[in-house]
């Protein structure tokens, strides 16, 4: 233990514990987020509280409550101070601490001075290196109020709180305005302040239902107290429960199935304290616009969840959670009926407007979209992308006057009334259009699909001619935002090209593409190497950079697989550029440590071995061992394993079967440990030596062939 450093012991108390309830109550919190600052909040006063050692660190023990105006934690059996503790600060060794004559030197004086006694007050500790002075004193244990305050103020900075705000005359931040603070400890308040508010023992209610305050009896009655003097549901899980239930029954009456979308029901739940479900229909004849657009005008606009019949298509029907149980529940459904149709009708109107302009009259008017202020139009995009997708065709065997045509096409709904009022179906609404209008279905397909896949775990385009359009869509912002110096740092990614690089990776390794990524991003280089872009000065580093990018992604893509960090690590340090490849060999490492344990460990340890044999040496090795310089049967066994293993290993590879490879090498063992235990490498010989090391380095070699496995021997 370094000079200084305090330990601490605990000694032991009787105590009598009692349950701690939190509250802070707030305006209305972000929906959206309402969960994970609820479960914040709770983790973070729970976590401080179980490191200062007066509450049991497990989750059974803690119970997180989230509503919109309120975030709140009950934690059980808590105990009312900490244990008294004895503090240990080690000080100077005692050969330092005292002269030959057994005076105090300075080092024993000054670090006496900074604990605040003399040096005969000071104790010896004795250690298996030696004997230390060291001070010990008891430190009484804080009591259960200052560790709160202590707790709810490090919660409330560990919030993921992205932008906070000030309210009134106060200099406090949160993320939104504060107006009470709940404290109980058992039956008893509890004295706590936090944001410029003194804790009480009351919290309000229902802001219509129970605008008043209730006063909270104790911890336990909390929750009770709220549901039945406050009409307020303040379980956030149990609220959501209730929510899902009202849902399923209201479509079940109506002969449907209610689609609840899990972010949309997160959402829901974080609206309201007192939920009430009602149904809502439309009329019918607005399903003759697409049931996306629908979709979209009641899921993200309205918060309604939809319902479907038995075949899955989209009934005239809604479902709407209000947050106060209305006396007039047919003036509400009314209300929310008539909100609905304005948007249907809007949608019906743009649906049948659009309709008279082609897609190929709104191709000139991607001109006047910027994509980039250094990129160009969204028009110039589609150039570059059409030449990309073009050079994928090829290799994908694709029809290319199909993706020529779905390049030219699958923009332009970007300036499309439709669009302009939904934005989140670019796309989907050009597959429509480009149907109607007779395209191939290929083309039509992929102005879809050429957007997927739009987030994590979604589904991946279908056929060649989307997945060129996919490709050249992501590699071209990936090159070209990389060109302009952008490049994503930290939590940093305005442009999304993470999602943009596993996308490119995903599409190539799920849709089974034979295909090299360093060409295709040397294709997307190309697209910015001439006079229109001069002003970037792109050159080919640049293809490196990116494509190193695209690569990192790889770890956690399989990682998320369950793939152990040392066997993506060995594939990635040989670089191969084709990740269907990369995919191949990866398996291939996994299937043979899991199949020849012990051959496979021990063939990694020789390889690594090797390398740091060969990392030390300044000479030239040769690439080829001469047979004639052998002298040990050791090694002269091992040259001859290596060059009839070697050779079918080699082929096995050259067509793609890597285990099979990897098993023929792993007949190496035995020639390997016999050569490491009879023959000294660094022989004094220096043409001895060279042959040695060369043939280790052709042993090492066979095996980057395929990865490097001494990864599999690193911690």
């Amino acid at each position: 233990m370094a000079e200084g450093k305090k330990k601490t012991t605990n000694s032991t108390a009787t105590r009598r514990a009692r349950n701690l309830l939190l509250e802070l109550g707030t305006e209305e919190l972000p929906p959206k987020a309402l969960k994970v600052l609820g479960e914040s909040f709770a983790s973070s006063i729970h976590q401080y509280l179980a490191d200062a050692g007066v509450v049991d660190g497990s989750p059974a023990h803690r119970q997180f409550y989230a509503t919109p105006r309120r975030l709140a934690v009950w934690l059980r059996q808590v105990q009312p101070r900490q244990a008294d503790r004895v503090e240990e600060r080690r000080g100077p060794a005692v050969q330092a601490a005292f002269d030959a004559d057994g005076n105090p030197t300075r080092a024993a004086t000054g670090f006496a001075g900074s604990c605040g006694v003399t040096v005969d007050k000071l104790e010896r500790l004795s250690t298996d290196k030696g004997e230390w002075l060291v001070f010990r004193h008891k430190v009484s244990g804080e009591k259960i109020q200052q560790l709160t305050n202590e707790a709810l103020a490090t919660a409330i900075k560990k919030l993921p709180i992205p932008k906070r705000m000030r309210w009134g005359d106060q200099s406090q931040e949160f993320v939104r305005p504060v107006h009470w603070l709940l404290a109980m400890y058992g039956s008893e308040p509890l004295a706590v302040s936090v944001l410029g508010l003194k804790s009480g023992s009351w919290t309000m209610g229902h802001r219509f239902h129970a605008p008043k305050k209730i006063r909270i009896l104790s911890a336990d009655r909390y929750a009770g107290a709220l549901k039945t003097d406050g009409h307020i549901i303040v379980d956030y899980n149990e609220r959501k429960n209730i929510i899902e239930k009202q849902i399923r029954r209201l479509a079940a009456r109506v002969g449907g199935n209610a689609v609840i979308d899990p972010q949309l029901l997160d959402e829901v739940t974080g609206l309201v304290e007192w939920p009430q479900g009602l149904y809502g229909e439309f009329d019918p004849r607005f399903l003759e616009v697409p049931a996306e657009v629908l979709v979209s005008s009641m899921r993200d606009h309205q918060k309604y969840f939809h319902i479907v019949d038995a075949d899955n298509a989209l009934m005239p029907g809604f479902i709407t959670i209000s947050n106060i149980k209305s006396s007039a529940p047919k003036r509400v459904r009314s209300g929310n009926e008539r909100v609905l149709r304005a948007r249907l009708a809007d949608a019906e109107f743009f649906w049948r407007n659009d309709q008279k302009q082609s897609l190929d009259s709104r191709i000139p008017e991607l001109s006047k979209v910027l994509f980039h202020k250094k990129l160009g139009s969204v028009a110039d995009k589609v150039e570059r992308m059409q030449n990309v997708a073009q050079w994928l065709a090829a290799q994908l065997g694709a029809d290319p006057s199909q993706v020529k045509r779905a390049c030219q096409l699958c923009k332009t709904d970007l300036v499309s009334d439709m669009v302009g009022e939904f934005p989140e179906l670019q796309g989907t609404i050009g597959s429509y259009y480009a149907a109607l209008q007779g395209e191939p279905k290929a083309v039509s397909v992929a102005v879809n699909e050429h957007y997927l896949p739009r987030h994590a775990g979604d589904a991946l385009p279908s056929d060649n001619v989307s997945r060129c359009l996919a490709l050249a869509d992501r590699v071209d912002s990936l090159v070209g935002i990389f060109a302009c110096g952008e490049v994503p740092t930290g939590d940093k990614d305005p442009f999304a090209l993470r999602r943009a690089a596993l996308g490119v990776l995903r599409i190539i390794i799920e849709g089974g593409a034979e295909l090299d990524l360093y060409a295709l991003i040397s294709h997307g280089v190309k697209q910015y190497q001439n006079e229109k872009y001069s002003a970037l000065g792109v050159v080919t580093a640049l293809i490196d950079q990116v494509f190193d990018f695209v690569s990192d992604r790889l770890k956690a893509y399989y990682q998320a697989l369950g793939f152990d960090p040392r066997e993506i690590a060995s594939v990635m340090s040989v670089r191969p550029t084709c990740p269907l490849d990369f995919h191949r060999r990866l398996g291939a490492v996994q299937g043979f440590f899991a199949g020849q344990s012990e051959a496979a460990e021990s063939l990694a340890a020789a390889n690594k071995r090797i390398a740091n044999i060969l990392s030390k040496q300044d000479q030239v090795i040769g690439a080829h061992p001469d047979p004639l310089l052998f002298e040990e049967k050791a090694e002269i066994l091992l040259s001859q394993k290596v060059s009839k293993s070697g050779e079918k290993a080699r082929d096995l590879f050259s067509r793609g079967k890597y285990e099979k490879g990897l098993l023929e090498l792993a007949r190496l063992k035995g020639p390997v440990d016999q050569f490491f235990d009879q023959v000294m490498v660094m022989d004094e010989d220096p043409a001895v030596k060279a042959n040695r090391l060369a043939l280790l380095s052709s042993i090492r070699n066979l095996f980057l062939l395929v990865a490097d496995i001494s990864w599999m021997r690193m911690e």
